[in-house]
């Protein structure tokens, strides 16, 4: 009886993967990618993984979102006895702090980490690997941001999170040994979205202690415009395809998934709104250099008033911070903006890099030429899933971290 269970589950696991490899876009692997064989593989098995899930929510084993969650917290890594770690609350929101074990006489930097997954996935467990990274490297006191995840808790509860967890750390700051003035705030894809827009939000809160810096990795920063240079090349590279960086993001933001084809050829922009953003989301601002490898201007849909009126959330700040008021880009601290080649969120990065450097805002920048969406999140796992291009990025960001 066990030999026969094993062998059904051996061939209904076969039969998932095998539909779901020939249903699912196949992967474009740029030449300009090293190890391209390796991010084949794991666009295979994250494709199997996202079928698997699928098909155990039809059948009533457990919710896609929920297996989602598990595979991206993986193995845990072994205990560090370099570091201080405790779990604690920010008022309502959990919080994770690493500290190093050695004396410190001085005050250390703070840099609070808000992570990726779409405001849906991701765990302080999941980017353990992470923080204890830059605790180590930049000798920083690391907080790690367990916001409520969607759709449990609707958006913008993520955001909320980020910003009270913010707050509270800058008021307490000099309690966890951390300098109120040297306050970093930092995220990897949505999380760099969140951290643009607690950023955003605390321009103007004279009460606090200012941001040092905000650290930006390969963002999400707007909706306008999902034909700009790098979504035409990059549609099909891994890890976020074209057409699942809209489907997960409205997900997140629980409006109709009937509306991709038409948010597509930008019907849910009206014309007013297309006049106001055309000053900060064009392909005009995107470099020559960065069209070089396939740009053809996408044609003029009008407006649908009835997706304009749905799709209304997508415009404000906190889910696309690159369409801010000038008043509050003007006063955003010290910026670092990663992009990769090969990742159709590069544009969003670019174009918030140009808005900044406007307004007279410093910005570091790192452009990973061989990197994809996702490669830093993979460095810390070891040579079997890590890239290259993954730990050059750590890198350039404790280099900036040391500057702060």
């Amino acid at each position: 009886m066990e030999l026969l269970l094993a062998i059904f589950l051996a061939v209904l696991t076969g039969i998932v993967a095998i539909a779901f490899y020939y249903e699912h876009p196949k992967a474009e692997i740029p030449h300009g990618i090293s190890e391209r064989q390796k991010l084949y593989v794991l666009h295979y098995l994250m494709n199997f993984g996202l079928g698997l899930a699928t098909f155990l929510d039809k059948v009533g084993v457990i919710s896609e979102v929920h297996l989602l969650r598990v595979i991206m917290e993986t193995i845990p890594p072994f205990k560090d006895s370099r570091l201080l770690i405790k779990d604690l609350r920010f008022e309502r929101v959990k919080v994770r702090i690493y500290q190093l074990k050695t004396s410190n006489k001085n005050l250390r930097r703070g840099i609070l980490y808000f992570h990726g997954g779409v405001g849906r996935f991701g765990s302080i467990r999941a980017y353990e690997r992470k923080c204890r990274y830059f605790c180590r490297k930049s000798n920083s006191v690391v907080v790690s941001v367990g916001y409520r995840l969607a759709p449990e808790h609707p958006y913008p509860a993520q955001f909320e999170d980020c910003l009270t967890a913010t707050i509270h750390f800058l008021r307490t700051a000099q309690d966890h040994g951390v300098d109120p003035s040297r306050v970093v705030i930092c995220g990897d894809s949505s999380g760099g979205t969140l951290t643009a827009a607690v950023a955003q939000a605390l321009v103007n809160r004279r009460d606090l202690p200012k941001l040092r810096a905000q650290i930006l990795i390969y963002p999400f920063l707007q909706c306008v415009d999902l034909n700009l240079p790098s979504y035409q090349q990059n549609k099909g590279v891994p890890i976020l395809l074209k057409e699942r960086t809209l489907v997960l993001g409205l997900k997140y933001v629980n409006l109709d998934l009937g509306m991709v084809e038409e948010i597509f050829k930008g019907c849910h922009v009206s014309e007013d709104r297309r006049l106001k953003y055309q000053k900060w989301v064009s392909p005009d601002y995107i470099p020559h250099e960065f069209k070089t490898r396939g740009y053809k201007p996408s044609p003029t849909y009008p407006p649908s008033k009835e997706v304009c009126e749905i799709s209304e959330p997508m415009f404000d700040p906190v889910f696309s911070p690159l369409l801010a008021e000038d008043s509050v880009i003007a006063q955003l601290p010290e910026t670092f903006i990663l992009t990769c080649e090969f990742d159709v969120l590069r544009d969003d990065g670019l174009l918030y890099k140009k808005r900044l450097e406007d307004h007279g805002i410093k910005v570091t920048w790192c452009h990973l030429q061989e990197g994809f969406h996702g490669t830093m999140f993979l460095a810390l796992f070891g040579k079997v899933v890590g890239f290259r291009s993954g730990a050059k990025g750590l890198q350039k960001v404790v280099s900036f971290l040391r500057l702060m």
